[in-house]
């Protein structure tokens, strides 16, 4: 029977440490979890300004449902593109400067979608190495030529762009990469863009609502030249009741250069994905994203809770400000930990340990002291880099980040 093969190589990842298993929370989401009847505190959630169990999110959620009905029955190009999901993809079109903006159920789905319609097999595809699975699986069935350049290394990527001659170039990009944390210089990959006439999706994950002014993500994290922002998008500040940007000096990496990603169950707290860009582009997902149009749309009361986000985002510097506190505790507190902390400013703290099974001895030993903190294996890292990924939450406290440090500092003995 096939069976006894499958049950072999899953024995034998059990043996390189690399088995994967689920737990099942019983709690809403936040630091402070129940599984399998015992509470611990968790520094492996991606809910980064603590929204997922907000109640003006529940309440907002609850008020679409009887607005809207629960499911959307049918795909958006059928009959089941709600007014709720059209108000959303305006809202976040003009709060990341964009002319225009599509809704998908993921961002996995997201990634798959708009690089499948955007290239094909007489273009070319340059991909970060650490990029995020989805932007992988993306490339490889959109039938492009592949391009991968090592991490963050303009140079390389400067010589493969050289050398590619006709067809379409896209270079994709976690913005923030999800594993180590670090962020991708996004100027320079513009500026390579603008040399070699080329398109940069930026997979903004795990920066929207993070980073950037009012948490507008990653293009406004950057120091650009000043640069209009688009007039939805000055139009739409004030629904927010958001103060406008300022044009230039902010970081608004504003070019038509840029696709950009993200998505929405992470500092948004809710669920789904979006693709910002141009309108042209827009109307290109719309006709050739198989993954948006062959699929039912998302609950259209989740986009009423997306909305109501938006404007905590906009108005969460507070909870940012308070972020940023606790990373910097965290890595004063482990700095001289046998085990490095991976350089990174963002909320994403990998711990590097090396070998699979030291890892998986650590996050146990934590489990143990009612500290939930996940191991990270290849192949979501490279081999010999296994890690603890902790992640911080604006919904921590100091106290929560020094049970962490101390526990850590014990184990290390």
């Amino acid at each position: 029977m096939p069976y006894a093969e499958l049950q072999h190589e899953l024995d034998e990842r059990a043996a390189l440490g690399l088995l994967r298993q689920r737990q099942v929370l019983q709690c809403p989401q936040s630091p402070h979890i129940v599984i399998g009847g015992k509470p611990y505190l968790a520094f492996c959630s991606n809910d980064y300004l603590g929204l997922a169990n907000h109640p003006q999110l529940i309440a907002a959620l609850q008020q679409g449902a009887s607005q809207h009905g629960v499911g959307a029955g049918a795909a958006h190009l059928v009959s089941g593109h709600s007014i709720a999901h059209h108000q959303l993809e305006q809202a976040l079109a003009a709060f990341v400067g964009k002319p225009a903006a599509l809704l998908f159920s993921t961002g996995y789905m997201a990634n798959l979608g708009t690089v499948q319609a955007l290239v094909s097999k007489d273009d070319t595809v340059f991909a970060d190495k650490l990029n995020h699975a989805s932007l992988n699986d993306a490339m490889l069935l959109s039938r492009a030529t592949i391009k991968r350049y090592r991490h963050n290394d303009m140079a390389q990527l400067a010589q493969l762009l050289e050398q590619a001659e006709s067809g379409r170039k896209l270079i994709i990009t976690d913005a923030v990469f999800s594993m180590d944390g670090d962020l991708a210089p996004l100027p320079e990959l513009l500026a390579l863009c603008e040399r070699h006439d080329a398109w940069l999706l930026a997979d903004d994950a795990h920066g929207f609502g993070v980073l950037g002014a009012q948490g507008r993500g990653s293009l406004f994290n950057f120091k650009s030249p000043p640069t209009p922002l688009l007039q939805r998008g000055e139009d739409a500040d004030a629904s927010f009741d958001n103060p406008p940007l300022q044009k230039g000096g902010r970081g608004d990496l504003i070019s038509p250069r840029i696709i950009y990603m993200a998505t929405l169950g992470k500092a948004a707290g809710v669920f789904g994905a979006f693709v910002a860009a141009e309108q042209v582009v827009i109307d290109t997902l719309i006709n050739h994203a198989r993954s948006y149009i062959y699929t039912t749309a998302t609950p259209p009361a989740l986009a009423s809770a997306v909305l109501e986000s938006l404007k905590l985002i906009g108005q969460g510097d507070a909870l940012r400000e308070h972020l940023r506190g606790l990373i910097a505790q965290l890595r004063n507190g482990l700095s001289d930990l046998r085990w490095p902390l991976m350089p990174s400013d963002t909320a994403i703290q990998p711990l590097l340990i090396g070998d699979n099974h030291a890892a998986l001895a650590l996050s146990e030993a934590l489990r143990e002291r009612g500290i939930w903190v996940a191991a990270i294996r290849p192949p979501t890292v490279p081999q010999g880099t296994a890690r603890l990924r902790i992640t911080l939450s604006a919904a921590h406290n100091t106290a929560d980040v020094a049970r962490l440090i101390e526990a850590l500092h014990e184990l290390a003995q």
